[in-house]
């Protein structure tokens, strides 16, 4: 006689859980050289990023020179080709040295900050660029 076999339990459905790494919410690992210390130690890279900057700089600084020369360079030409300008008055000047004298420091202070504006917000996004992770 052969004896029947034990009773085994139905399974239940069990419950899905999902596995994930314990390193994935770990911080991601750095460079292993930051920027700023690529152009301490004056590495390949390091030049690289220095080049860029003063190229940016130098380029910056020949446009602004180059647009108010040329607007200084326009003014004796503007009264050679039309002389009836330099006949006409303000503050007891003539229009020529009223322009040349009088309102080209406003001018200048003008380029001169629009320049250093321009700098420091090259100089801040190189920094950005260098200290990013």
């Amino acid at each position: 006689m052969t004896t029947p076999p034990p009773h085994r339990p139905v399974p239940q459905p069990t419950q899905r859980v999902v596995v994930t790494s314990p390193r994935t919410r770990a911080p991601r690992a750095r460079r292993p050289y930051s920027g700023t210390r690529e152009i301490n130690e004056q590495s390949e890279l390091g030049a690289v990023y220095m080049r860029t900057l003063i190229r940016a700089q130098r380029r910056l600084g020949l446009s602004v020179c180059l647009v108010t020369t040329g607007v200084l360079a326009l003014l004796p030409l503007l009264f050679s080709l039309e002389p009836a300008l330099g006949r006409f008055r303000v503050f007891g000047l003539g229009l020529p040295w009223f322009l040349l004298c009088v309102a080209t420091f406003p001018m200048l202070l003008l380029a001169g900050w629009f320049y250093v504006r321009q700098a420091e917000r090259s100089e801040r996004e190189f920094a950005e660029l260098v200290e990013r992770p």
